[in-house]
């Protein structure tokens, strides 16, 4: 894969519930390929990976246990909602209005850059989510313990 998938950016979807790639991402974002893929993830937000990078992961989610009803409802999200989608010549992609819903993405979003995908929040959820997720204090998770900046 190319550059890796970092950095936090508020971006605006269009009416027609477009979004435009950030210039300084599109590149590594594609990887050499026409599409990407954009996906539910289970916390509300939209994933966004290169083509490359995304299917390792759908092979794995394709072996997920359709007994197990956990593991059966991540399929249905990761999978179900999968879309590969290709930006225009202006680096805009199309969200579907499945995953906008989804994500209750209306207008003003941010895109969060994970290393290998990006992150698409509204603004309001995420804005929430980081307020309980620094809510709980600087203990770090568990496996996370010897962790220092």
């Amino acid at each position: 894969m190319g550059g890796a998938l970092h950095g936090a950016a508020v971006i605006t979807l269009d009416a027609k519930g477009r979004l435009s790639v950030p210039t300084r991402h599109r590149e590594a974002l594609l990887d050499g390929a026409r599409t990407l893929v954009l996906t539910a993830h289970p916390d509300g937000c939209v994933l966004l990976y290169p083509e490359s990078a995304w299917e390792p992961v759908r092979a794995r989610v394709e072996t997920f246990p359709s007994f197990h009803p956990q593991a059966s409802w991540w399929k249905r999200l990761l999978l179900g909602f999968e879309e590969h989608v290709a930006p225009d010549a202006s680096g805009r992609v199309l969200l579907a209005p499945a995953l906008r819903l989804h994500a209750k993405l209306e207008r003003e979003a941010m895109l969060v850059g994970q290393g290998r995908y990006f992150e698409l929040w509204d603004s309001g959820v995420w804005s929430a989510k980081l307020g309980q997720a620094l809510a709980g204090g600087g203990t770090p998770p568990p496996g996370m313990e010897d962790f220092s900046l």
